[in-house]
């Protein structure tokens, strides 16, 4: 039986317009990366594999985290949310989320309609998906201990392979995911099989109340 750690990076630049502008860790994404790092040493075994996306914001979590990936994989890089969201405004109206509180109702909507192909953003849904999953396919092997530190809309991706689900409640799971956070699978030849989610051990101590973040 083969484990798959999915990692989400540190939080990145939160007042960003574009996927280029976010896509850097904030001093605190720094040290989210830090204290998982410490944790994982302290806590976990070695790793046959450590991969993670090519975006700087996973490569600078890794680096935080001090576990350099062995292999970088763009098909491990998240969805272009902003593209989308430009997307739906114009096909369906539904305007940008302005503040945390928006991305309840947004995603959702989002999600559903990309699903359905009446938005594609950068890239259709079905690609991203199955980038995903063939990235997986070929590190995530029954016997081998794998780390990923990429981003959450692949995590939400792997959990609804995991679980069946559907668009909607593939963003209900997106939504909670923290920055930082740990999700473990099983691997078996029969399939992904869902360990633990939205796992924070390193964040948990009460003094880093203020270092845990969705955004």
């Amino acid at each position: 039986m083969g484990e798959l750690y999915l990692i989400r990076h540190g939080q990145a630049n939160t007042g960003a317009t574009s996927e280029a502008d976010y896509d850097r860790l904030s001093d605190l994404g720094h040290r989210q990366a830090g204290l998982l790092g410490d944790w994982l040493r302290a806590h976990e075994d070695g790793f046959d594999l450590v991969l993670s996306g090519s975006m700087r914001r996973h490569r600078e979590t890794a680096g935080g985290m001090g576990f350099a990936p062995q292999r970088q994989d763009a098909r491990l890089n998240e969805m272009d949310y902003f593209a989308l969201a430009r997307d739906i405004e114009v096909t369906h109206g539904v305007a940008p989320p302005v503040g945390p509180d928006d991305f309840a109702d947004h995603i959702p909507q989002t999600l559903s309609a990309w699903h359905a192909a009446t938005i594609n953003g950068a890239e259709p849904f079905a690609t991203f998906e199955s980038r995903i999953f063939d990235a997986l396919a070929e590190a995530a092997k029954p016997g081998k201990r794998v780390m990923c530190i990429t981003s959450g809309g692949v995590i939400a991706m792997v959990m609804r392979q995991a679980l069946g689900l559907g668009p909607a409640q593939m963003a209900h799971v997106l939504l909670p995911i923290w920055n930082s956070s740990l999700h473990r699978f099983r691997i078996r030849d029969d399939g992904t099989y869902l360990v633990s989610f939205n796992g924070i051990p390193h964040l948990e101590p009460p003094d880093l109340a203020k270092a845990r973040t969705h955004l």
